[in-house]
């Protein structure tokens, strides 16, 4: 077994008055800490390193605060709840620099404090030091001639957890508070998972997202993006899908990758990462709650359903649109990390958002609006072929719960925007009415395709559009904050 440890210089911890600066220390510590092991790696696979264990860390940056005095309390990130020692270990500063300058900008102004950089003692798992360098990979168990985890550290999944965002985090006494909502390897654990089913580089993800269940809205989405790239007044810079690939003029070949993934995801880019990324996750709140547990790493201002529903009121008509202003959640998946009694309310921000899109796109505003769209529970439940089962207990619970529609999808990831302070919201678009006896057959579904899902889609990207023009502050609300919260969003 390995005697003894092999690691990089750790330096001592250096203190900041600018927050760019301090986020520059964060990019050099940690490319040094993923160099020393690439390099160490390589070497190791040359020649299997005897009695030693290597070992770099991710780095980390803190703040202490010693005042309970009152900030602005308008603003519902930024600061801190309480005195004491607040900390967080960083991961890919390169990707996240804007966001880390930003939220240690607002905690060094409301707290007239310094921010202290350096190494944590969280060590880096191989598997994510080499992530950046195409050139190495990680041999599975028994692939190499050394066993790995004697000399690397590996994914760590007891420490990989959701604990700080679920509001189970415990310090212990004497112990640093969490500065953000995640670590270091739980934010690397994801986007290794983005990779591996969106098919895309995290990179691409833009602040604003929209999730579908269909494949009819991917291909509107493109040829909205291509409308743009030749717009160019738009704004957007590039358009990018599967397999990474990228395009920036209106007319170009996009070729996806061969092999799609679980959950397709393209990206419609502007240079301060502002644009929209569509996701199509598929059916199944299972689905759901992978995609919005691991977009959520990247700190996404809003996300939002744009999919199919059943319509459960016998005065509605395909076609019609469901704004969600409450959820039925029985989707089972979410159950464990936000009990059921928690109640996920609408957000003013995306409702207000989401009407005004509809009526722009419709042309019908006011009482006239209600023509088309109804606002109401939204059921999701896990059981794609409920109507099989006996109906009248599922039936009166709908009807208690004055449902106007019911899918997979939305509870989940409106839960999961609240568990994990993302934005959220739901406008569905009635495809079928069980209840009713107009099921999703295929002539129906094939006339309700062509004729709703580029208006459908068209309201969702307006909407997003909205959002972006609004101040942060806004529409990131003290709705979603907990009693003890991080300071960074």
């Amino acid at each position: 077994m390995p005697s003894q440890f092999v690691t990089p210089d750790q330096g001592e911890f250096q203190r900041f008055d600018s927050a760019h600066e301090a986020v520059a220390q964060l990019e050099v510590l940690y490319e040094a800490s993923c160099d020393f092991l690439c390099k160490a790696f390589s070497k190791a696979m040359q020649t299997p390193p005897e009695g030693k264990r290597i070992r770099a860390f991710y780095p980390m940056v803190r703040i202490e605060t010693t005042s309970y005095a009152q900030i602005d309390s308008r603003l519902s990130y930024g600061h801190v709840s309480q005195p004491g020692r607040h900390e967080t270990t960083i991961t890919r500063p390169d990707l996240f620099r804007n966001y880390l300058t930003q939220q240690l900008e607002l905690v060094m102004e409301h707290h007239g404090v310094h921010v202290d950089v350096g190494y944590s003692d969280t060590p880096m798992p191989i598997h994510f030091a080499v992530a950046g360098d195409a050139r190495i990979s990680v041999p599975q168990e028994g692939a190499a001639a050394f066993i790995l985890r004697d000399v690397f550290d590996v994914p760590d999944l007891s420490t990989t957890n959701d604990d700080i965002v679920n509001g189970t985090y415990k310090a212990g006494e004497g112990g640093a508070e969490p500065l953000a909502p995640f670590t270091a390897q739980r934010v690397d654990y994801s986007l290794a998972r983005l990779s591996h089913y969106t098919a895309t580089a995290p990179e691409h993800f833009q602040n604003h997202v929209l999730f579908t269940n269909y494949q009819f809205y991917v291909n509107e989405f493109e040829a909205y993006a291509r409308a743009m790239l030749a717009d160019p007044d738009s704004g957007y810079t590039s358009f990018v899908g599967t397999g990474n690939a990228e395009i920036t003029e209106a007319d170009a070949p996009l070729v996806l990758s061969e092999k799609q993934p679980q959950m397709p995801s393209f990206h419609l880019k502007r240079a301060d990462g502002s644009g929209i990324t569509l996701v199509n996750i598929g059916v199944g709140p299972s689905n759901a709650k992978t995609a919005t547990d691991h977009i959520a790493v990247l700190r996404p201002h809003a996300w939002i359903m744009v999919g199919h529903c059943a319509g459960l009121r016998n005065s509605q008509l395909l076609g019609d649109f469901v704004l969600a202003h409450a959820y039925l959640r029985e989707d089972k998946v979410l159950d464990d990390d936000l009990p059921v009694w928690v109640p996920v309310p609408a957000l003013a921000e995306i409702q207000v958002a989401l009407e005004e899109a509809v009526a722009d796109v419709t042309a019908l505003k006011g009482y006239e609006l209600k023509r088309l769209m109804r606002t109401g529970t939204v059921a999701s439940l896990d059981n794609r072929n409920w109507e099989l089962r006996e109906t009248e207990g599922p039936v009166q619970r709908l009807s208690q719960s004055r449902a106007v529609a019911l899918d997979m999808e939305s509870a989940t990831i409106a839960a999961n925007g609240f568990r994990f302070r993302v934005p959220y919201g739901t406008l569905l678009c009635v495809s079928d009415k069980p209840l009713h006896g107009e099921l999703k057959l295929p002539g129906m579904a094939s006339d309700f395709y062509k004729t709703q899902v580029e208006r459908h889609l068209m309201i969702g990207i307006k909407a997003m559009e909205s959002l972006r023009d609004m101040p942060l502050e806004r529409l990131h609300s003290r709705k979603l904050r907990s009693f003890n919260e991080t300071a960074f969003l």
